[in-house]
């Protein structure tokens, strides 16, 4: 049975949690009303993408990357406490599931570090998974710790069998094969990457997974970028696009079937059909008829991984 998508590519309140939930509880409203069942933000969403990553200095803007580490720390997500309440709520009351990225904060062990993290949330409002990026990229490393594999799990949801990764996690190709043996439909891929060459792996994937394939990004302009901002004109000129958006949704087999929504802060809309992934993997299943375990094996430790464990817990 097919299932409205609705890919929400509206810019966050950058660095402003609370004012970044309203919108997203606008959206969800929004998409919500117009028959959409499953809803995806994009990547670190909540409060948004640190940008600025790519733009300080390393040596020349340590003061100012101090106080934006310290911002983003404190508009972080807590998954063990109740920030994400309102969503969680709002799933339930519209019978949706979210696929929404974050800035999760270590509240645990450091009280410091901070993951990029999507969460999936079902149409009863509980938590589906949590899954933590592998491996920043570049600048990120500066903002992210390294996540682990625990959340490497494809989850049941109206909508079908879905599983995520974040922006490059989709160039790792042990990552890909590990969410495809879990009997994958659709794949989920919030990403900063607006390249052709992101749609055209992206395409790649809806092939070689048999599954459809969610892209969802940021549409968003200097503009867009609060006045709280430090040193927001420096760094963020009003007109200039930061990130394109590009939200697409892909069928099994590579064809684009919607979008990509370019330079639009809108919502995607589209339709997918979890009988249809299963109907390309008759000729290609990678994980089927067309491994070869005999040859080729994957080892996957999803054991979550704490810098401590206490011998009392």
């Amino acid at each position: 049975m097919a299932t409205t998508v609705a890919v929400i590519q509206k810019p966050p309140v950058l660095l402003e949690r609370e004012a970044t939930l309203e919108r997203m509880l606008a959206s969800i409203d929004e998409a919500a009303a117009a028959g959409a069942s499953l809803l995806v933000f994009p990547e670190a969403h909540l409060p948004g993408y640190p940008a600025w990553a790519w733009r300080l200095k390393p040596g020349g803007d340590m003061a100012l990357s101090a106080e934006l580490h310290a911002r983003l720390r404190a508009n972080a997500v807590d998954l063990d406490g109740e920030a994400l309440r309102p969503l969680e709520e709002a799933a339930a009351r519209h019978g949706v599931t979210l696929v929404l990225g974050c800035h999760e904060l270590d509240s645990r062990y450091s009280g410091t570090t901070l993951y990029n993290t999507l969460v999936v949330i079902g149409p009863d409002g509980v938590r589906l998974n949590r899954h933590r990026k592998l491996m920043p990229t570049n600048p990120e490393r500066m903002i992210w710790g390294l996540g682990d594999a625990s959340g490497l799990r494809v989850v049941a949801t109206p909508a079908g069998r879905l599983g995520c990764l974040i922006c490059w996690e989709c160039y790792m190709p042990l990552a890909r094969y590990a969410l495809y043996a879990q009997d994958l439909e659709i794949f989920i891929n919030p990403t900063w990457d607006t390249s052709d060459v992101c749609l055209a792996t992206l395409r790649h994937i809806a092939k070689e997974g048999g599954c459809w394939v969610i892209g969802s990004a940021t549409a968003m302009q200097g503009s867009d970028v609060p006045a709280s901002f430090p040193e927001r004109d420096r760094l963020f000129p009003p007109d200039e696009w930061i990130n394109d958006g590009n939200a697409v949704i892909i069928a099994p087999g590579g064809e684009v079937t919607a979008g990509p929504l370019h330079r639009e802060k809108g919502i995607l809309y589209g339709e997918v059909d979890p009988e249809q992934a299963r109907r390309a993997r008759r000729s290609l299943d990678v994980c089927g008829h067309y491994a070869r375990p005999d040859l080729f094996t994957l080892s996957v430790d999803r054991t979550p991984r704490g810098p401590v464990r206490f011998a009392d817990e």
